[in-house]
């Protein structure tokens, strides 16, 4: 597994210096791709998982860090600019890799920021590996896919999802759900809240990373609830109430009541610090100068 750089012809990014990890998962090569812009002690910016998941969502919060920060964002793999191969994803992928990322690329222990369903990720991690991470802001944080939030079961999603795998119908069904109309209805629904940025260059945008090759596996995993690192709530406060360091949570006020209920339990237990933003599932992007204004005391504070 090693690191280099990436020439800025291969990359979109957000003015940093991009580079490309090569991990293997069970001997299946991948490659990696992450981004860092800044000086300073290190910041690990995870986006959410979504059909259009990529670190360019992170962008403005990465340049509002970077002037006190080394911000670092990546690409998870199977989605962004990061490779797409056809693997069954689910937890064990991810965990194993953000794990390897971060001993790979730090050698301290990290601040990190994590969206959406990145959180139960690095809270897993957390827990495994106490000494990983210096401080921790989950932004939206949610733990549970959309076919199941919806009341979906497994076997709902397994027949979604290998419906989604198949070579034709498959490629069909992907993009019908992947249109720019429906890309924008969704951003209506439950990622945005000011609609007058959801501009035909802004979907166009989203829907081009979509339509990469391989794209429709793992967002398939996603979507069915395939990739959940835990399965209910309770696990999930049991690994926030496991954490042994700083914990800031980020509320968007306009988040779907379900996962505003759940983000509120996660904000009421003890020792965690919590705002509520304007904003949706999608506020890291939507409102990255409301949230670094909120964490910016936090990432600061000296260490008890």
């Amino acid at each position: 597994m090693s690191t280099s750089l990436l020439s800025p012809s291969d990359t979109t990014g957000f003015g940093g210096i991009v580079k490309e990890y090569a991990w293997q998962w069970q001997n299946q090569p991948l490659r990696v791709v992450y981004e860092t812009l800044g000086n300073g002690s290190p910041i690990l910016l995870l986006p959410a998982f979504s059909s259009v998941s990529t670190r360019a969502e992170m962008a403005q919060l990465a340049k509002l860090l970077s002037p006190h920060f080394q911000v670092v964002a990546v690409d998870w793999p199977g989605f962004g600019q990061s490779s797409r191969p056809s693997l069954d994803y689910r937890p064990e992928i991810y965990q194993q890799f953000l794990a390897d990322f971060v001993q790979a690329v730090f050698t301290t222990p990290i601040i990190v920021i994590a969206a959406g369903h990145a959180s139960s990720y690095v809270l897993q991690l957390a827990h495994q590996q106490p000494d990983t991470f210096s401080k921790m802001v989950l932004v939206a944080p949610t733990w549970r896919g959309p076919l199941p939030t919806m009341g979906a079961n497994p076997q709902v999603g397994g027949i979604v999802r290998g419906l989604v795998r198949s070579p034709i119908l498959g490629q069909i069904l992907y993009k019908l759900n992947t249109t720019p109309s429906f890309l924008r209805f969704m951003y209506r629904r439950h990622v945005f809240v000011d609609t007058a940025k959801l501009t035909p260059n802004f979907i166009a945008q989203k829907w081009q990373t979509t339509q990469k090759p391989g794209a429709r596996f793992a967002s398939a995993a996603f979507v069915t609830g395939n990739i959940d690192a835990v399965h209910n709530q309770s696990d999930f406060l049991a690994l926030v109430e496991s954490l042994t360091v700083p914990l800031m949570v980020i509320i968007g006020e306009s988040s779907p009541p379900k996962s505003r209920a759940e983000m509120q339990t996660v904000a009421a237990l003890p020792k965690v610090s919590s705002v509520v933003l304007p904003g949706s599932l999608g506020m890291h992007e939507e409102y990255p100068q409301e949230v670094f204004a909120a964490i910016d005391d936090f990432l600061h504070a000296p260490q008890n």
